[in-house]
């Protein structure tokens, strides 16, 4: 027996003593724990003590017609309606109320078990993404800390172009907030009730790429076992938010400029063509204009993203910000519930003197480190920063600052950052100053927490 379906509780509303008891037996012996009411009286007592993971509701009851409250049961819980009075307007008029099935008289006891299985899947699902988007909500509310005037620029091109449908193109340098900003397009849009679902185009070879943006039919490649939908069907009615669309090959280029175009893709490995209103949103550190015109970027596809551009500022160029979000980090992490800490006056001008070439992430994990560097004491001094020179930042040269005797993975780490600021974090050219792949810079940034 299946021990998640052991734990999944429904009740089942249905006023037929034989079909409740058959239905109720069949559940039961699957695994399902089993609540049953005849009535919609008998309904609300059951509901006012239990959390059902699924009702099956009977459309016709002896105090009332189950049209009228599926849209109230439907706004806490998964509905599936049974009745013998099936007809396409009836089916129709429920799903619009908010069931999620529909089942006709005499039921089907396979087609149950199916039904039954998808709708608790489902609502299972719902409620994780819900979870999830509430934590993202959360996160990135870093976004909109400060009162700078480039912050505000930001806000009002974020709600101009949330109203609007059309493909937008985030830019900005390696930290700046480029997913942060694609999410409070969508959050601020019409479909801020739909998916908002990420692809970081960087961390997956073009094969996965493709499966994972596209989908893919079962046997479609080795490994490929089942069907699986991919993340643009995911994201219908929703956002599709494509993180470091510069890395993407041509051929994957080919394919999303279709998807844009008409709405319309395929599969890997399948025939048919499918639809998805998705709206994409992407983003990139790169310079894709220049791209494009050295070939190595679509043109076609570049001016289809960029029909409306927003560009995330850098960190130096909101130096007014600077110490607020540095307060909003101490003030949200976990520490500040013990130990409640604070910046000294020269911290806050050594944070706002270093030019920030990881941006507003690099600012998040200096103040982490600092917290925890700090340990009892009250106060964040500089010392605790660990930041280079303001100068050697600035200029490029290769000064640190330390406090104490450094590591040799310290100093490679501020190496790292110095450069990055020095090349404005173009990969290109950060990975040729290191001696690196791009690949292989990937990974140091996301170690240094420049990426």
């Amino acid at each position: 027996m299946n021990l998640d379906i052991q734990k999944k509780l429904i009740l089942l509303v249905e006023d037929d003593a034989i079909l409740k008891k058959l239905i109720a037996g069949q559940l039961q012996e699957i695994g399902y724990r089993v609540l049953t009411a005849n009535c919609w009286r008998e309904t609300g007592e059951v509901l006012s003590r239990s959390e059902p993971d699924l009702i099956l509701l009977d459309m016709r009851l002896p105090d009332g017609n189950s049209m009228d409250g599926i849209e109230e049961l439907a706004g806490n819980h998964a509905v599936i309606v049974l009745t013998a009075y099936a007809s396409i307007q009836n089916a129709v008029q429920a799903v619009r109320s908010g069931a999620v099935g529909y089942l006709s008289k005499p039921v089907n006891l396979e087609e149950l078990e199916i039904e039954v299985a998808r709708a608790i899947e489902n609502a299972a699902m719902r409620r994780d993404y819900e979870f999830v988007r509430d934590q993202q909500r959360a996160k990135r509310q870093s976004l909109m800390v400060g009162e700078s005037p480039a912050l505000r620029d930001l806000e009002r091109l974020i709600e101009a172009v949330a109203q609007a449908t059309t493909t937008v193109l985030v830019e900005g340098e390696s930290g700046v907030g480029k997913e942060l900003a694609a999410r409070e397009i969508h959050d601020r849009s019409p479909r801020a009730q739909h998916n908002y679902v990420v692809l970081d185009c960087c961390t997956l070879h073009e094969n996965l790429f493709e499966s994972e943006l596209f989908g893919h039919e079962k046997g479609a490649f080795t490994g490929a076992i089942s069907q699986k939908r991919g993340l643009i069907e995911a994201a219908d009615g929703g956002t599709l938010f494509l993180d470091e669309i510069g890395e993407i090959s041509p051929a994957a280029q080919a394919k999303l400029l279709r998807v844009i175009e008409t709405r319309q893709f395929r599969r890997v490995g399948g025939v048919k063509d499918l639809t998805a209103d998705t709206r994409i949103i992407a983003a990139t550190n790169r310079d894709l204009a220049v791209m494009a015109k050295e070939g190595r970027f679509r043109q076609d596809l570049y001016y289809r993203l960029s029909a409306f551009t927003v560009r995330v500022p850098p960190l130096r160029d909101r130096r007014d910000d600077i110490v607020l979000l540095a307060h909003h980090f101490l003030e949200k992490h976990d520490f500040s519930r013990r130990i409640r800490k604070e910046l000294s006056r020269a911290a806050e001008r050594t944070l706002v003197a270093y030019d920030w070439p990881g941006n507003v992430r690099e600012l998040r994990n200096v103040m982490e480190r600092a917290i925890i560097l700090s340990g009892a004491e009250t106060a964040i001094h500089s010392r605790h920063l660990g930041l280079p020179s303001a100068a050697g930042a600035s200029s490029g040269e290769l000064k640190f600052q330390f406090d104490h005797e450094p590591t040799l993975d310290e100093l490679r780490q501020n190496y790292v950052k110095i450069l990055h600021g020095k090349y404005s974090g173009h990969r290109a050219k950060l990975a040729g100053a290191l001696g690196v792949s791009e690949r292989n810079l990937y990974r140091l940034l996301q170690r240094y927490g420049l990426e």
